[in-house]
């Protein structure tokens, strides 16, 4: 017979997760996979924001998207000497793929370097 650990709690269990039990697994977890994790999610939420996936114009929202991009540009470009060009260069890619998909999608394009997140990237062309 095994048993469980004392921190394993699921919300099916009926017992929350403790403030402990996340300061201990975050803890555990290195910058470079916490800043990857976070900028994958972020390009994920401007793609939907984009119309890009499967609930295309219905999810459609160039506002949020503009925000979502930004905040992504951001975080690559501060965050990419920090974990190395390995974890960088494939999220680079996608954030320049979200931002010539934001410019696709704009009905008033906007002026080159004026695009979400071209002010921490610099002016993004097709």
């Amino acid at each position: 017979m095994t048993s469980q650990p004392d921190h394993d709690h699921t919300p099916e269990s009926g017992e929350g997760v403790g403030f402990d039990d996340l300061t201990r697994d975050i803890a555990e977890v290195p910058a470079v996979e916490v800043i990857t994790t976070v900028a994958v999610h972020l390009m994920s939420a401007a793609a939907v924001k984009c119309g890009l996936a499967e609930g295309g114009e219905a999810d459609k929202d160039l506002d949020e998207a503009r925000k979502l991009i930004t905040a992504l540009a951001g975080l690559v470009t501060a965050g990419a000497p920090e974990i190395s060009n390995f974890h960088a260069a494939p999220l680079r890619d996608g954030l320049r793929s979200l931002q010539l998909a934001f410019r696709e999608a704009s009905l008033v394009p906007d002026a080159p370097g004026s695009g979400p997140g071209e002010k921490f990237t610099g002016p993004v062309y097709s």
